[in-house]
């Protein structure tokens, strides 16, 4: 089947990949099935990542970025999922949903304070978004903030949230004008580990990803100053619309990770597996599970590359977003589910990473806007494009 080192690539790009899938080989699939099964997140990986730069990706290099443009960072986000899910999670939310939107609704001092730690992967990034009554309707937000003098006091909490426990700076989202509906009524801040008034509380135990930390941010009486204010007052739903497109182009990279790095073992264990007097991948039936892992795969992977190409152009993007996220999550499931069948009894088992894998890419389905959600802005905008 076509790698990314067959698609078009700069030596850059080329270098940059083979850089990662190298690392990810030799640092993430070692100790994948011990922190998944530990559910522990690896903070000397990430150190590592820092070191790499690898945590900056899409950020100019003047604010500690690697400078790279939207594709060269899907591509890295794969290699990183390919091996371990979890971290490529922590990854991608800590990019896609706190450094980027800071460097693209903050002001200059916003991002001269900010922007640099979390490029440099000196500090970590968590988004506060979803709520106990608030997760796939977003404009149902029931966190608060009411201004006080040049203060903001929130409250409300949070759930849900990647990297919550080991993060230094946050965006929450909250309702400043309840008299308006969401779009308008709704404000995004950047608050900081410490704050009066802001704690956090570990998440529940999860299915999958159990190797990425998420948590739960609880305000109370939480006093903000207005300098904390993202973008303007009653932007905050429109710009975390814009934050989650580019979120979606992540998650569905990460999703084709899980799948080529299922796909990559069914394809070795269906040749050394012997069955019957013959390798496994004799036999038509896993023969033809393969062949359609690889289409599943080869569709995701460019549907993914054109979503980040448009946004990369500075082209409308949404749907091609949206596209990408639910043919590559629920592809994702697909082959990681054949991938089990294929291990047989061995791919039931936490011994082999296929399990893993699997309990991983569920959560693509349901992260960033569930599949439905995905269904409807496709199916809106192709309603629009008919008027």
């Amino acid at each position: 089947m076509t790698t990314l080192a067959d698609l078009t690539l700069t030596d850059e790009q080329a270098m940059l990949v083979s850089m990662v899938r190298e690392f990810a080989q030799k640092e993430l699939l070692p100790q994948a099935v011990a922190i998944d099964r530990e559910a522990r997140f690896p903070r000397e990986t990430f150190q590592k990542l820092a070191e790499l730069g690898l945590l900056g990706l899409p950020i100019p290099e003047e604010f500690e970025g690697a400078g790279c443009d939207t594709v060269t960072t899907i591509m890295v986000i794969e290699e990183l999922a390919r091996c371990c899910g979890s971290t490529a999670l922590g990854v991608a939310a800590h990019t896609s949903l706190v450094t980027a939107p800071i460097f693209m609704f903050g002001n200059d001092e916003q991002r001269r304070k900010y922007v640099p730690d979390l490029a440099s992967g000196r500090k970590l990034g968590a988004f506060g978004l979803t709520e106990p009554n608030a997760g796939s309707d977003a404009g149902g937000t029931q966190t608060t903030a009411v201004r006080d003098g040049d203060d903001w006091i929130l409250n409300g909490a949070k759930i849900f949230i990647t990297n919550a426990n080991y993060a230094d700076t946050f965006i929450a989202t909250a309702v400043t004008d309840a008299s308006l509906p969401a779009k308008g009524g709704i404000t995004s801040f950047i608050l900081e580990r410490g704050t009066a008034g802001f704690s956090i509380n570990k998440g529940d135990e999860k299915l999958g990803m159990r190797g990425s930390d998420w948590g739960e941010l609880h305000f109370q009486e939480c006093r903000v100053p207005s300098s904390q204010v993202l973008g303007e007052v009653g932007q905050g739903f429109t710009n975390f619309m814009v934050t989650l497109d580019g979120g979606r182009v992540g998650i569905a990279a990460l999703a084709t990770g899980l799948a080529v790095g299922a796909y990559d073992l069914s394809v070795a264990y269906a040749q050394e597996r012997q069955a019957f007097g013959k390798p496994i991948a004799a036999k038509q039936a896993i023969a033809f599970k393969l062949a359609d892992m690889a289409v599943g795969i080869e569709a995701a992977r460019l549907l993914v590359r054109n979503a980040a190409e448009r946004r990369d152009a500075g082209k409308p993007y949404s749907r091609e977003a949206a596209i990408a996220k639910l043919f590559a999550s629920e592809m994702a499931m697909d082959v990681t589910s054949d991938a089990i069948q294929i291990h047989g009894g061995y791919g039931f088992t936490t011994e082999y990473h296929v399990e893993r894998m699997y309990r991983d890419a569920k959560l693509c389905t349901i992260g960033e806007g569930t599949s439905e959600v995905q269904r409807i802005v496709i199916s809106r905008d192709i309603l629009n494009d008919s008027d």
